[in-house]
C-alpha cells in the first residue's frame, strides 16, 4: 500500500537530520515500529542495534560525550526505559549531552496502567534536564529542537522523551510543520569585569590551584586554558576521570583528582589559598567528600567557572563566580592582555611531583606475577599517544588513572557516576565514532559481564576494539571496603568467572590469556598489529588490590594494629 502522506516518525527522522544525527543505539521495540521504518529508508542514519537497553544508553552517553551533540537512543517502554536510565542517570550527573526517546502506550491507554506502563516524565524527570512526552505529531520539530536545546545549553545533559506509539503513526497533512534549523549552544561569552576581578584575584594568590574538566569541554577549553596556565605556572589538576582536559605533556599539569590521587596534590589542593574551578562542579568524588575544598573553605578564595547559573553557589559558597562557557573563558584567559600576574613556580613543582606519581619504576621488583603498574607502563610503549581508553567501574582503573597518559581530546570515556558496565559500550561507541584510532577498554571482571553482552554489537558492526578484563574473582573495590570495615568477614564479594578468553572468541574476537607480566606484554603486542575486535583475559591475585598499594594483607595488618 502506497503511502498518502508523510508519518509522525519519518517527521521525527527528518527532524533528528536535520539537527546533525548521524548515529542512533537502539534495541528495537514495537512500540516505535514506525521509526525502525523510517530509518529503513534513510540513508544517512547509522542504527547500532544493541544487545540491552543499558548498554545503548551508555553508547549514547559516550557518543555525546565525544561529539558535544546530544547522543541518541531509542528504547521501548517499561523494561527498555527503566534498563535504560542508568545511562540517563550517567549522561546527567558527567553533565553529557543525550536524548532518549521512549516508545510509550497509545495515547488512548494512557492513565490506565497499560502493557508495560510508566508515567516516564515523573520516573526520568529527577535525573535529566528535560522529559516530557509528545502526544501532538505538529509539534515534532518544536519538541526535537528544544530537546537539541535543553541537552546542549548551560550544563549539558540528558533529555528524555516518550513516544506514544499511535502518534508516531499519524499522518501528516499537506500543511505539515517543517524541520527546525539546527540548533546550536548559546554563545556565553566572559563578563569583563569579572574576568579582570579573576586575574587580580589569582595575582594576589600566594600557593594557587586549578581544577579542570566537566560542563561544556571540549578541544578549544583546553588548549586555551592550557596556555593561560602555563604563561603563569598555574598548577593544573583534573577532576575525576577528566584526565583528558588537559594535555600530560603540559609543564604545569599536577595530576588527577578522584579516588586514589597522589598525597602530594592532595595536600597541595589542602593548602592552596586559591582555587580556580573551570567546568567541574566540585562534586564528591573530585573533593573527596567534599573535604578539599571545603563547602565553606575559611582559609581559601574560590572562584567557580561554570556555564550553568544554577550550578554556581549550589553547593559550595563561591567568592566569584563567572557564568560562561568554558571554552570562552579560557579562550579571553589566554589571550588576555591586561594583567600583570607574577609567574608562579608552584606549576613547575606540581608537574614534578605528579611525574615521580606517575612514573613507573621497572627496577623496584613485583610480588604479583602480573604486575599492573608494569602492564599499564608498556601499554603505553605499544599504543599511540591519542588512544581512547574506556573503562566502567572498579579499583582497575586505577592503575591507568595513574600510569596512563591521557593525550589527546577525547582520549578518556569514564562515568564520574561510578557506574559498572560502561566500558564496552563507550568503547563500542568510539570505535564507531573514531574508526581509525585504537581505542582500550578496560574492564573488572565484575564489571565486565555487567555488558560484556555488547562485544555482539561491536563484532556485528565492525568495531576495532582492544578489550582487557582484569580478573580478581571478586568484586574487589567493595572488597577493599569490606576488609577497611569487617576484616576477615568476606561475605558476597567473591566471584565465580568463566574463561573471558573463550567467551571473546565466541563473539569472534581474537583473543589470549595472561597470568604474568610478560604474558600480558606478549599478548598485547600481537593485537596491537590486529584490527577488529581482541580481548586479553589478565588473571591477577586478589591480593594486589588497588593502585594506591592497598592489599589485603596490608588492611588485615592495619586492622589488627588498631584493634
Amino acid at each position: 500500500m502506497e503511502k498518502t502522506a508523510q508519518t509522525a516518525a519519518e517527521l521525527l527522522v527528518d527532524c533528528l537530520i536535520e539537527q546533525g544525527t548521524d548515529r542512533i543505539f537502539t534495541v528495537p521495540g514495537e512500540s516505535f515500529l514506525a521509526v525502525l521504518d523510517a530509518l529503513h529508508a534513510s540513508e544517512s542514519v547509522d542504527v547500532v542495534t544493541c544487545r540491552q537497553e543499558g548498554g545503548a544508553a551508555f553508547m549514547a552517553c559516550a557518543d555525546g560525550a565525544m561529539t558535544g551533540r546530544p547522543g541518541i537512543g531509542f528504547v521501548t517502554r517499561g523494561p527498555g526505559a527503566t534498563n535504560a536510565s542508568i545511562g540517563v542517570h550517567v549522561a546527567h550527573q558527567d553533565s553529557q549531552p543525550m536524548i532518549l526517546f521512549v516508545g510509550d502506550v497509545a495515547r488512548g491507554m494512557k492513565d490506565r496502567e497499560g502493557f508495560q506502563e510508566v508515567d516516564f516524565a515523573a520516573f526520568f524527570g529527577p535525573i535529566c534536564k528535560w522529559a516530557a512526552r509528545i502526544d501532538d505529531a505538529a509539534r515534532i520539530p518544536e519538541y526535537i529542537a528544544r530537546a537539541y536545546s535543553v541537552a546542549i545549553s548551560g550544563r549539558p545533559g540528558p533529555v528524555v522523551l516518550a513516544l506514544p506509539e499511535d502518534m508516531l503513526c499519524d499522518l501528516m497533512g499537506e500543511n505539515a510543520p517543517q524541520p527546525r534549523p539546527e540548533v546550536t549552544r548559546p554563545a556565553q561569552a566572559v563578563c569583563p569585569d569579572a574576568m579582570q576581578a579573576m586575574l587580580a584575584m589569582v595575582g594576589d594568590a600566594a600557593s594557587p590551584v586549578a581544577i579542570i574538566g566537566g560542563a561544556g569541554w571540549n578541544t578549544k577549553a583546553r588548549e586555551h586554558f592550557q596556555q593561560f596556565a602555563e604563561s603563569i605556572g598555574l598548577p593544573v589538576a583534573t577532576a575525576f576521570r577528566r584526565q583528558d582536559a588537559i594535555s600530560p605533556n603540559s609543564p604545569v599539569y599536577a595530576g588527577n583528582l578522584g579516588y586514589g590521587p597522589n598525597p602530594k596534590l592532595v595536600e597541595r589542593v589542602k593548602a592552596a589559598d586559591l582555587v580556580l574551578a573551570v567546568g567541574a562542579r566540585l562534586g564528591e568524588a573530585t573533593t573527596d567528600g567534599y573535604a578539599f575544598p571545603t563547602l565553606e573553605h575559611p582559609d581559601q578564595t574560590l572562584i567557580h567557572v561554570h556555564p550553568d547559573p544554577e550550578e554556581l553557589g549550589r553547593v559550595y559558597r563561591v567568592d566569584l563566580a563567572l557564568c560562561c562557557a568554558v571554552d570562552e573563558f579560557a579562550e579571553a584567559a589566554a589571550l588576555w592582555e591586561d594583567h600583570s600576574v607574577i609567574p608562579f613556580d608552584a606549576g613547575a613543582q606540581a608537574n614534578a611531583e605528579w611525574r615521580e606519581w606517575s612514573s613507573y619504576d621497572s627496577a623496584e621488583p613485583s610480588s604479583h606475577a602480573l604486575d599492573m603498574a608494569a602492564c599499564v607502563a608498556f601499554m603505553r610503549e605499544a599504543y599511540p599517544a591519542d588512544t581512547i581508553v574506556t573503562n566502567g567501574a572498579g579499583n582497575f582503573a586505577g592503575w591507568w588513572h595513574r600510569y596512563w597518559r591521557y593525550d589527546g581530546y577525547p582520549t578518556q570515556l569514564a562515568p564520574t557516576a561510578g557506574a559498572m558496565g560502561y566500558g564496552v559500550p563507550a568503547g563500542i561507541a568510539a570505535a564507531l565514532r573514531h574508526p581509525n584510532r585504537q581505542v582500550v577498554t578496560v574492564a573488572g571482571d565484575g564489571d565486565f559481564l555487567m555488558n560484556g553482552q555488547e562485544l555482539a554489537t561491536a563484532a556485528q558492526h565492525g568495531a576495532n576494539l582492544t578489550v582487557l578484563v582484569i580478573d580478581n574473582s571478586a568484586y574487589g573495590t567493595i572488597r577493599m571496603h569490606q576488609e577497611r570495615e569487617y576484616p576477615g568477614r568476606v561475605s558476597a564479594t567473591k566471584l565465580a568467572n568463566p574463561d573471558f578468553a573463550a567467551f571473546g572468541a565466541a563473539f569472534g574476537a581474537w583473543s589470549a590469556h595472561a597470568s604474568t607480566t610478560e604474558e600480558f606484554q606478549s599478548a598485547l603486542t600481537e593485537a596491537s598489529g590486529m584490527t577488529g575486535l581482541r580481548l586479553i583475559h589478565m588473571s591477577i591475585d586478589i591480593e594486589q588490590l588497588a593502585a594506591s598499594g592497598a592489599s589485603i594483607s596490608g588492611l588485615r595488618a592495619k586492622a589488627a594494629a588498631s584493634s
